[in-house]
């Protein structure tokens, strides 16, 4: 099978997975009789008729045989209600079924420039992702937080397994079930680009075999595009930490963002962050390898 039949195929799987979330009465439609409805949500026939196509148009579109046009696409967006995360992807999988040239491959590693600032913010929690969030690299205070990421095998530096695997992590966070539940939509928004990307494959088919919370989430098809928000996590020696977060991309690798976790001047967060750092300030600096710097 084609990548352009694999995007399409996602595309069609995801309309019909927001599709059994809705209602006739989201429409504005009568609920007719329960018992005559074999599927959950709205039918084929609904969704066509509000977009005003063919019920045998709309059935091609969602079996993954035929790219929608953009106001076809528009249109049934609204009809599904769409959020603007998942209307970003749905028109993101309807152009990548468009693309002529290989899609990208996985980010590359850090840069040594971007190591050298992670390590200069010493009072400040900061990582970086790549594509598929692999954690590719970090300063002694994140490592900290994070569990000892430092001491983690290359494999296991990826924030999602981590969330599925560690079974630190369920204690780590306030409320796991939504981190996960975001991390998974995530995911799934960054594999739109490239679905048969062997590390995406390999990583999906892992966290499935091992975690059925993951498989569950995967199949609902959600998907989610976080630049900031605010977390409490448990640290087992400081306790609750109330910080906010914030996601930077940067312009030389779309792919790669710079994640910093801080706290308000004089909050019972900073004070704790400033007890983290005294304790790490001994650790000697790692570059993106969690090797020493210099070995």
């Amino acid at each position: 099978m084609s990548a352009k039949n694999l995007h399409l195929e996602e595309l069609g799987q995801f309309l019909k997975a927001r599709r059994s979330e809705l209602n006739p009465a989201d429409l504005g439609l009568p609920p007719g009789d329960p018992g005559s409805r074999r599927v959950s949500g709205l039918r084929r026939e609904e969704v066509a008729a509000r977009v005003a196509i063919s019920q045998d148009y709309y059935a091609r579109i969602e079996q993954g045989r035929l790219a929608p046009s953009e106001p076809v696409l528009e249109a049934i967006a609204d009809t599904l209600r769409l959020t603007p995360d998942e209307r970003t992807y749905a028109e993101n999988l309807a152009r990548q079924a468009e693309r002529r040239t290989p899609p990208k491959g996985r980010s590359t590693p850090a840069r040594p420039q971007i190591q050298r600032l992670l390590d200069q913010l010493t009072d400040t929690p900061a990582f970086v992702v790549g594509k598929y969030l692999d954690i590719l690299a970090w300063n002694p205070l994140a490592a900290a937080l994070l569990l000892d990421i430092d001491k983690k095998p290359p494999k296991e530096r990826n924030y999602i397994w981590m969330l599925f695997t560690d079974p630190q992590m369920k204690d780590f966070y306030d409320d796991w079930a939504a981190m996960a539940r975001t991390g998974v939509a995530l995911l799934r928004m960054q594999a739109a680009d490239n679905p048969t990307d062997p590390r995406l494959v390999s990583l999906v088919g892992e966290l499935s075999l091992t975690s059925p919370q993951f498989r569950q989430w995967w199949a609902a098809r959600h998907v989610a595009r976080d630049d900031f928000g605010t977390k409490t996590i448990h640290h087992p020696e400081l306790g609750d930490l109330t910080l906010d977060w914030d996601a930077f991309q940067w312009a030389g690798d779309p792919d790669q963002q710079l994640i910093t976790w801080s706290a308000p001047p004089g909050s019972p967060t900073q004070e704790k962050f400033r007890i983290l750092a005294s304790w790490t300030a001994a650790a000697p600096a790692r570059d993106g390898t969690g090797k020493k710097a210099g070995a």
